[in-house]
């Protein structure tokens, strides 16, 4: 079952409010927030609010995540034991720069809930230089490894490649990671927009996103969730078509053909299987009512 993953919003674990606030948010994914967000004194305040928001459910059919603390800090083991033992649909490390730190995660969720995934931030030149390393390392499930969330802003602080509308200086690296997550059948979703009060931006932006290749984005305002699943959600044309693709290939004469001729154009076995994704993510999007 194709899970879709539209829109993920950041919700800083020391707000109880905003915990209580995600939900009813029409948004197809929590990311309950132990990292940026959450001030050194309230860490273990924020740990301890979230075991009981996700204790206490009632997210619906929402995917729960916790962004606990990077591996260079001194919050990230005792993040973990308490994600471990919450069990979220998954754990999101900023940060990972090596198969090393992905063994580390491993080995503090060793004995919690398998169905516990991990999801990676690219954030630094190592990670980006070795997506595919990474990405290689899913091969082995005690990772747990589910894909990548890209992060421009501390690539963009580490490296000084500027973050410029558009993003043309970002490409290569956003392409470099698209193809390191699909080479291993992994999910990427895009880094948050900043400037929240930049509707055509953010909407370009999501956009630009979704034709690279990315599953969805990260967000960090709910202002920004229905342009976001706007966005993703594919047109009902689109959906339309890729149903008129299916039953052309299912009709008996076309059986044993590897392509076919629809509407003027030739279409291969390859577009079938496309759209075969297209109908399994718009029928996941219905499923969840928002």
């Amino acid at each position: 079952m194709i899970r879709p993953r539209r829109s993920l919003l950041f919700m800083p674990g020391s707000n109880a409010r905003a915990l209580e606030k995600a939900r009813n948010l029409p948004v197809d994914g929590i990311i309950l927030d132990l990292e940026d967000s959450v001030a050194p004194d309230a860490k273990a305040m924020a740990r301890d609010q979230i075991a009981q928001a996700i204790a206490a459910g009632g997210f619906g059919r929402r995917e729960v995540l916790i962004r606990v603390n990077s591996l260079d800090t001194p919050w990230w083991v005792d993040d973990i034991a308490m994600a471990g033992k919450a069990r979220p649909d998954g754990i999101l490390v900023p940060k990972i720069s090596s198969v090393e730190d992905l063994k580390a995660i491993a080995d503090r969720l060793r004995d919690a809930d398998t169905s516990i995934r991990v999801w990676a931030m690219i954030e630094t030149a190592r990670a980006v230089l070795h997506a595919e390393e990474l990405a290689a390392a899913s091969r082995d499930s005690g990772t747990r490894l589910a894909g990548f969330v890209f992060g421009p802003n501390d690539i963009s602080r580490e490296t000084r490649i500027r973050m410029l509308p558009g993003r043309a200086t970002m490409l290569p690296l956003i392409t470099h990671c698209i193809l390191a997550t699909r080479a291993h059948g992994l999910e990427i979703l895009d880094g948050p927009y900043s400037d929240f009060s930049n509707v055509d931006g953010f909407a370009q932006e999501c956009a630009q996103g979704r034709d690279l290749g990315f599953d969805g984005k990260t967000l960090i305002h709910p202002g920004q969730i229905e342009a976001c699943n706007a966005i993703f959600t594919p047109p009902a044309e689109e959906v339309a078509y890729a149903r008129k693709v299916i039953e052309a290939f299912q009709r008996p004469e076309n059986a044993s053909r590897g392509a076919i001729r629809l509407d003027g154009q030739m279409v291969e076995r390859l577009h079938a299987e496309m759209a075969k994704r297209t109908i399994a993510i718009a029928d996941a999007i219905a499923a969840a009512g928002h």
